[in-house]
């Protein structure tokens, strides 16, 4: 369903905007301001199910066509909620039966939002009939290009009855007989052996890692579910020129995104960053929200992710225009930073860039999640920088339609290995506790050694992966990353040794190809079905509580950083025709060798058996990917470079993260996209602090020497 195309050209720029919650006598006020900022959509409606029916069966739906006949008169266009993710109170003391039982079999209070089962019978009554009811208001207002349903799937994960009832009948489904599910989970163990299907027991006593998989794999279905029923309720009474989404949080519990995109037709989501020193590069910020994205690398990386749920652009639903947190949070954006957060959206994909959102709240748990005009509700610097971006926006225009970005390296991403690691992870907090975030420790090990040595990054699900030509991948992405895929079946094991054999570079990282598709451990020598191609074997491995220093082999080719060492885990590796390349010091345990090689068909394996520290992530990301934007450009540490081809051609996105001015030497004739000055290939270009650039790459080789600027902005 998803085809990336919302149906509009150019980016849309704008802000969720709740007149409900302001001053009466602001909406013209708030109206003239977006369009002077030059605002060309707001997200209405979402959040008020109370407001649209505050008594059961009684409606009011008159309330919003002002601030639609508003929008459309200053031409901004509206997306519109369906308000099914907050109960009002009179839903769960109707029907307290609907709200979250967890799997300690307590059950959520109800005074947040999310809290009920969004598959219970009796929420679906009153969720589709008031969202039925809005959508058939409003779908023919001219203002409405679009439909959001719900709000950030996917917050709990529920152990009602009707719930466990429905996992039941999924397993039996899956397995057919009990017989079966007995020796696929290896229920022998422990005396777990069921005789019957009633003798399931709850999640929440639960110990076994294959039915901890199971459950998080059938919760998975049950948002997507949500976002298909809403979907076909919306499409009812949507025009064909309209489209559907949902806003997609990357971090709740439920959901598999790449499943939960499959009714919508485009992707949508939902990105909060730590800004100042979050967004500056070099800068050691501690995440302190799991939510949050710390570092420069992190806020590309949710932008890749977000490509990677339907390989294809996408919109920014919701994001940070000031302090986004609790009231203890403060850091708002320094000068500049939010046009470079937007263009490293654009730069990975994005269509439309929002706010949450218009006016910082007076009241309310979110207070202090400020918004692009602040308390006193005075334009500011916020404003008037959200006014430069949409400015900046607009004369981009439609030069990022179709636009795809580059990528030097492809990293896959698994969701039932995350899902399996959250409950039976590898590795140990710095307390010696199960990590349950091994997997995106892991994970975002390779994806910021890989974007700080200045490769672009393309993500890519298991089964989108497991869709494709080896071959093909192979041609289009000379590098591929497989980190930590434990659950994971033969064929996908099989198609990653083909991608080696047909010319890729394929990089093998802790725990692929250790379990099976239920998170066994495989019946098999390590890593199983890739220890030939690889040339290396292991049986033993261990957790590690201080780091390993590493160092290149004689003759390596890999040079590394001061301070490169392994973290967390080392496979003790036996090599086995492969070619060491970085090695440990001298350990007790008789590891040496980290990092391997070895050719394979028209490509190679190379094995990784540790966990890179940030000094060796980065090395190893110039080691596989020693041609990069960035070095074309001669680009410092702290800018990016970014690349991707939209309708008008290439397009390279320049920024600089420092509070310092720096220089880049484009390879070739670039024009500023939002300025139309032009500056010469071969020739210095001096980028102010935390400068950002749109700029266009003409391919006509007589274009080489234009006009040049002194400096950018």
């Amino acid at each position: 369903m998803v085809t990336g195309n919302p149906g509009f050209s150019g980016i849309l720029f704008g802000a969720a905007y709740y007149a409900e919650y302001q001053p009466e006598g602001t909406l013209d006020r708030d109206l003239d301001l977006m369009r002077d900022a030059g605002f060309s959509v707001i997200r209405v409606g979402e959040s008020v199910w109370s407001t649209w029916e505050p008594r059961n069966g009684e409606f009011h739906l008159d309330w919003l066509q002002p601030v639609l006949d508003g929008a459309h008169a200053r031409g901004i266009s509206v997306i519109l909620g369906t308000p099914t993710y907050a109960v009002p109170p009179w839903l769960q003391r109707l029907h307290p039966e609907i709200a979250v039982r967890k799997a300690d079999g307590s059950v959520l209070q109800w005074g947040a939002r999310q809290e009920m089962d969004q598959s219970h019978p009796a929420y679906r009554f009153y969720a589709e009939r008031v969202a039925r009811k809005v959508v058939a208001r409003y779908a023919d207002h001219p203002a409405v290009i679009g439909f959001q349903v719900d709000n950030e799937p996917g917050n709990t994960l529920p152990d009602n009855e009707p719930t466990f009832r429905r996992f039941v009948e999924w397993l039996r489904d899956r397995y057919g007989t009990v017989e079966r599910l007995n020796e696929e989970w290896g229920l022998v163990y422990w005396s777990h052996r069921l005789s019957d299907w009633s003798e399931l027991w709850r999640p929440g006593g639960n110990a076994q890692p294959q039915y901890q998989l199971e459950w998080r794999r059938f919760q998975s279905t049950l948002p997507t579910e949500l976002m298909s029923w809403q979907a076909a309720i919306v499409r009812e009474y949507a025009r064909p020129d309209q489209f559907v989404t949902t806003c997609i949080s990357y971090s709740r519990p439920q959901i598999d995104d790449e499943d939960l995109v499959r009714p919508l037709d485009v992707v949508a989501g939902n990105p909060y960053y730590k800004m100042q020193d979050g967004l500056t590069a070099d800068a050691e910020v501690p995440r302190e929200q799991p939510w949050w994205h710390t570092g420069v690398w992190a806020l590309f990386q949710w932008g890749d992710r977000a490509w990677s749920s339907a390989q294809s652009q996408f919109l920014v639903t919701e994001t940070n225009a000031q302090s986004i947190g609790g009231a203890w949070q403060n850091h708002p954006p320094y000068p500049g930073q939010l046009r470079q957060a937007a263009f490293a959206l654009l730069a990975r994909g994005a269509r439309m860039v929002e706010y949450w959102h218009w006016h910082t709240l007076h009241f309310g748990t979110e207070t202090y999640w400020g918004g692009v005009l602040p308390h006193s509700q005075r334009p500011g610097r916020i404003y008037r920088e959200a006014a430069e971006l949409g400015g900046a926006l607009s004369a981009i225009g439609d030069a990022l339609d179709d636009y795809e970005p580059d990528a030097d390296v492809l990293l896959l991403y698994s969701a039932d290995t995350k899902w399996s690691f959250e409950f039976y992870p590898p590795l140990a907090t710095p307390g010696g506790d199960p990590d349950p975030h091994a997997y995106l420790k892991i994970l975002d090990a390779y994806y910021r050694g890989l974007f700080e040595a200045g490769a672009q990054v393309r993500v890519q699900h298991v089964r989108q992966f497991l869709d494709a030509d080896p071959a093909e991948l192979a041609r289009r992405f000379p590098v591929l990353v497989a980190p930590a895929l434990y659950v994971v079946e033969d064929a996908v094991l099989d198609a990653l040794r083909a991608y080696a054999e047909a010319g890729g570079h394929l990089v093998v990282g802790i725990r692929t190809g250790y379990g099976d598709q239920l998170a066994r451990a495989r019946l098999a020598v390590a890593p199983d079905r890739l220890a030939e191609a690889a040339g290396v074997t292991y049986d033993e491995y261990s957790n590690l509580s201080e780091p390993l220093v590493v160092h290149s082999a004689a003759e390596s080719g890999v040079e590394l950083e001061v301070g490169a060492a392994g973290t967390d885990w080392v496979d003790v590796l036996q090599v086995d025709g492969a070619d060491v390349l970085v090695e440990y010091g001298p350990t007790e345990l008789g590891a040496r060798a980290a990092l391997t090689t070895k050719a394979a068909g028209a490509g190679r394996v190379s094995y990784l058996g540790t966990v890179p520290n940030a000094a060796f992530g980065r090395s190893l990301g110039r080691w596989l990917v020693p041609r990069t934007a960035a070095a074309e450009w001669s680009a410092p540490s702290t800018v990016t470079i970014a690349t991707g081809r939209g309708s008008r051609g290439p397009v390279a996105f320049v920024a600089n993260w420092s509070p310092d001015p720096a220089t880049v030497v484009p390879p070739r004739a670039v024009v500023d996209l939002v300025t139309g000055a032009r500056h010469d290939g071969g020739a210095p270009m001096l980028l102010e602090p935390r400068a950002s650039l749109v700029l266009g790459v003409p391919e006509d080789p007589t274009e080489s020497s234009v006009p040049s600027t002194e400096g950018s902005r």
